[in-house]
């Protein structure tokens, strides 16, 4: 061969090698039927003229011998496609088509795809070679049977050194048995034909190799001047692919593998990059300073110190465990391997990006490719990925604080740190991602997305640490695992579980010496709990049921408070109603005990001498005023009357006693639940803080499972959560213990409009009381009757009065309604007043508030018809009554409530009123309730009570009676 006839520069046909030369670095992505003796058959052939392929799908009766015989009928492919419901067969049928009616001469990729597709034959269809040489025309007679393959190519190079030649030539394993080229045929263009077997090339690449050499003889020659270049321009751009033995090159001595590093350990290394839409994944072994990838043919070639070229041989068995370690992270990559001659310029893995992020594919990957020492590169450089590439490692630490327990949260991505204000707020927003200081976004691990926001519902965030208290031990035992806990919480957690699930063991308190009074068996018990929970710094909800003492348990525990030595100023907000029933049940049964009230428009408000009292009693309106000034001051303990007060979260009341300070609370209420399970949040929240967690959170878990859906078990999940912190008793419970019928007085202060109208009045009574002599006096009873009967109306609501027009400023009236709204839902009640036009006052409200009732007044006709709706319809809940008409001969014992509007001046009357529910068939202990206006006649009728206690057993005498055994003494007493 001459030097004309071998590779030059100016004479060498590159065209065929242009889909290599001119490519890119990528990857191009994934994207027998028989009718009695009649069959279909795949027919392969050329055309007449343009030589290119063309199929058909034709059907033939078959000899017995196998043969088909004409005439053969030639099948249109579209009509089958709609035939079937099969994909496979969807895409033969779809190939068929395209080569059936091909007028192109190109080669293209989906040529290739088309081709697969009929490779795979999914119909069986028996395969046929039409020889134009014996018929142009496709007849039974000029086709012969052939086979269809897939070959896996394997294709090699060999470079031989001869003279100043070298000479190129390949070989293609073919049933694993290699073939030159020149003893194969090109059919086709995209099949190698050997003997009656067609092997599909399916692969753009290899086929323009197979035509680069075929266009030169089978055997490529160079000149070795000429050589140097050659190889750069052709043979390295060949090396991925084409495995390139050069015959003339020696393999590597000792010297030579230390003297270029190739003796050293080999680094692994993954090179990420993308294409479109995947990620690419590059393995590549590092031989000394080369980088292999190892899923390329390429061979390694170095020069030594002297400019000897030498080779050294792969180690296999290194790179097939890389590939091994690869592939086992996902199913494709098995497949993608198996594929990997097939796919031009593959020498990658690849994987979509979605799934590549998706349930933080990436994330285990590395990490276990970083276990097998493989370093990771490229994968900052990936568009639009801000990820950070490694896993969290969380360390978590609980150790025990003052009230609280202290939990230490790490976690960390490689070196870089988490802030908890920047994890706290990733669980917030209930992300995924959380913010690092180096720009990137670390990814939480989604079982501890619900770990990490339990930690931060129960407790809060204090600088790095979040505080959980203490009287929430129940949740930090259900949310961290044994480990994370100090020795010292564990010992705390043993010790909470044991004493507050054994209420029967609760150590047995004096009753201080201070009390002048004796508690019941159930009050003693409520003393021993308030004091049990002191013990542990544990604030607590004291819920009995109205009438059973929840004022004389506290003033008890306030003397109990004293006897341990506490700093003992204490802080009781109530309703500005009940401001005069606490201080007279102070003075009652704890005298000893220094009260100072802070309320009304002359209060100091300074908090200097707060040291010196043990109560500092003020209402929830005062409140609100002075929280500037009563934040500033730490008490002992806060107790709230009346708690359902704060029961809305989003309320000026509860953020205003949220800022109190004290170091501890209770909360007092008879009705704990007032309209739904949230009612109990505000009030929790303030006395056990931590106990429920967040609003949302509490609502999430309990309220709307429990009002909206009935929930039984997060029911039962929430009771055994607040159990050991609310004290409950009702009258049923403790029916043994009480009187059966218990007899309390409401104080109610008026208001400002309401006093000046009394004091007005009383004014005037008064000058004509000491204008006139006893003799006088007797002569004019009536009209200071008349005068003192005014001030007792006055003090129900000026808007009664029959002179004048005065608006409806009525304490009792607001008292009054509140109780009925709290009581009516689960007793019903009984309401009596001397003034029916006070009754109508009060039935009014009860339209307002769509509460059901009755009414009873001398000018009531059916009085049995009203009386048996009150005992029989449970939709009427309150039974107006006025005192002359309803307070004997009636029979109410439906009723365990009893509330008198306004005193009366023989206390037998009102016995007897009482006593309409206070009789023979009644099953529940009876609560009477009196409503007075304090420093009024009202006040001082109570008192007269008192001192003349044979009005008591009297029934006979009158009002007009009465008042005539009383001296202008006795007059002006009344009116203070």
């Amino acid at each position: 061969m001459t030097e004309k006839e071998g590779y030059n520069s100016e004479n060498f046909d590159f065209s065929t090698l242009k889909p290599i030369l001119n490519a890119k670095q990528s990857v191009k992505l994934p994207v027998s039927e028989t009718k009695g003796n009649t069959k279909m058959i795949l027919i392969f052939s050329q055309h007449r003229f343009y030589r290119h392929l063309v199929v058909e799908l034709a059907e033939a009766e078959i000899t017995l011998n196998g043969k088909p015989k004409n005439p053969l009928t030639f099948i249109d492919p579209t009509d089958m496609i709609w035939k079937t419901e099969s994909q496979e067969e969807l895409k033969f049928y779809t190939g068929i088509s395209k080569f059936r009616n091909n007028y192109d001469a190109g080669k293209s990729e989906s040529d290739l795809e088309g081709l697969k597709a009929l490779a795979k034959n999914p119909l069986g269809l028996d395969v046929y070679l039409h020889d134009d040489k014996v018929s142009t025309n496709i007849t039974a007679s000029s086709i012969i049977p052939g086979q269809l393959k897939v070959l896996k190519v394997d294709l090699t190079l060999t470079v031989d050194e001869k003279g100043d030649f070298f000479e190129v030539s390949a070989k293609l394993m073919l049933e694993n048995k290699p073939f030159s080229l020149d003893m194969l045929k090109v059919k086709y263009h995209y099949f190698i034909q050997l003997s009656n077997t067609l092997y599909l090339i399916n692969n753009q690449y290899f086929l323009s190799v197979l035509a680069f050499f075929k266009q030169h003889n089978d055997i490529i020659v160079v000149h070795r001047s000429e050589f140097e270049l050659f190889q750069e321009n052709i043979l390295s751009k060949l090396e991925d692919k084409v495995k390139i033995s050069y015959s003339y090159l020696k393999t590597a001595t000792k010297k030579q593998i230390e003297e270029k590093g190739f003796d050293l350990d080999n680094e692994q290394i993954i090179y990420l990059s993308e294409s479109e839409d995947f990620v690419l994944i590059t393995p590549v072994i590092r031989y000394g300073s080369l980088e292999i990838p190892i899923l390329s043919k390429k061979q390694i070639r170095a020069k030594d110190k002297r400019g000897n070229i030498f080779t050294l041989n792969r180690d296999e068995d290194t790179e097939f465990q890389f590939i091994s370690n690869i592939s086992r992270e996902h199913p494709f990559f098995y497949e993608q391997v198996q594929e990997l001659p097939e796919q031009a310029h593959a020498d990658c893995f690849y994987l979509h990006k979605k799934r590549f992020i998706e349930d933080n594919w990436f994330l285990n990957a590395f990490e276990a490719w970083r276990n097998k020492g493989i370093t990771i590169l490229g994968f900052n450089e990936l568009k639009n990925s801000n990820l950070n590439p490694y896993k969290a490692d969380i360390s978590i630490n609980v150790i025990s604080g003052i009230d609280w327990f202290e939990t230490s949260v790490k976690v960390k991505f490689d070196k870089q740190a988490v802030s908890l204000k920047h994890l706290h707020r990733s669980i917030r927003n209930k992300s995924k991602f959380v913010q690092l200081d180096d720009g990137t976004l670390g990814i939480l691990p989604d079982e501890w997305i619900e770990k990490f926001t339990g930690y931060f519902s129960a407790g809060e965030v204090v600088e790095e640490t979040i505080r959980t208290s203490k009287i929430n031990y129940a949740s930090v035992g259900e949310l961290y695992e044994l480990e994370h806990l100090d020795e010292v919480v564990k010992d705390e957690m043993k010790l909470y579980r044991s004493k507050l699930s054994d209420f029967e063991s609760i150590k047995e308190v004096n009753v201080p010496s201070g009390l002048n009074a004796t508690l019941r068996e159930y009050q003693r018990e409520g003393l021993n709990w308030l004091n049990f929970l002191d013990g542990f710094n544990f604030g607590a909800c004291l819920a009995d049921d109205m009438g059973l003492g929840k004022t004389i348990q506290v003033l008890a525990f306030i003397l109990s408070q004293r006897e341990k030595g506490h700093h003992n100023t204490n802080l009781v907000v109530v309703p500005a109603s009940l401001i005069f029933n606490w201080q007279q049940e102070v003075e009652k049964f704890a005298p000893s005990i220094k009260i100072r009230i802070v309320y009304g428009s002359d209060r100091a408000k300074v908090v200097h001498d707060f040291d010196n009292f043990e109560i500092i009693l003020t209402s929830y309106g005062t409140l609100l005023a002075d929280i500037r000034f009563l934040k500033e001051y730490r008490f002992n303990y806060i107790f709230l009357d009346e708690s359902q007060t704060i029961k809305n979260p989003e309320s000026q009341r509860y953020k205003a006693v949220r800022l109190l300070r004290s170091r501890n609370k209770v909360v007092l209420t008879g009705t704990p639940i007032e309209n739904n399970t949230f009612d109990l949040y505000g009030q929790l929240s303030f006395a056990c803080p931590g106990l429920l967690g967040t609003k949302q959170q509490f609502k999430r878990l309990y309220s709307v499972p429990i009002d909206q859906f009935k929930n039984n078990r997060s029911a039962l999940e929430l009771q055994k959560k607040i159990n050991p912190f609310i004290l409950r008793r009702t009258k049923e419970q403790v029916a043994k213990e009480l009187p059966d019928k218990t007899e309390m007085v409401i104080y109610c202060e008026m208001g400002a409009e309401q006093r000046d109208i009394y004091e007005a009045n009383k004014e005037e009574i008064r000058d004509y009381l000491i204008g006139k002599s006893e003799d006088e006096l007797a002569k004019s009873s009536m009209h200071v009757l008349q005068g003192i009967t005014k001030l007792r109306q006055i003090c129900n609501s000026p808007a009664i009065l029959k002179e004048g027009k005065h608006e409806n400023t009525s304490s009792k009236l607001e008292v009054l309604i509140e109780q009925i709204e709290n009581k009516s839902p689960h007793h019903k009640i009984l309401v009596f007043s001397q003034f029916v036009t006070m009754l109508d006052l009060v039935k009014q409200e009860l339209i307002d508030r769509n509460i059901g009732f009755e009414y009873l007044t001398g000018q009531t006709r059916n009085r049995s018809a009203v009386v048996g709706s009150f005992q029989d319809n449970p939709n009427i809940r309150v039974f107006l009554i006025s005192l002359k008409a309803g307070g004997t001969g009636l029979n109410l014992t439906q009723a365990d409530y009893v509330y008198l509007i306004d005193p009366w001046w023989n206390p037998a009357v009102e016995n007897q009123a009482i006593d309409r529910s206070y009789r023979i068939g009644q099953q529940k202990n009876v609560v009477a309730v009196r409503l007075i206006c304090p420093d009024t006649i009202e006040e001082k009728i109570m008192k007269m009570q008192d001192s003349k206690k044979d009005l008591a057993t009297d029934l006979i005498k009158t009002e007009e009676s009465i008042f005539k055994t009383l001296t202008k003494k006795d007059l002006l007493g009344l009116l203070g």
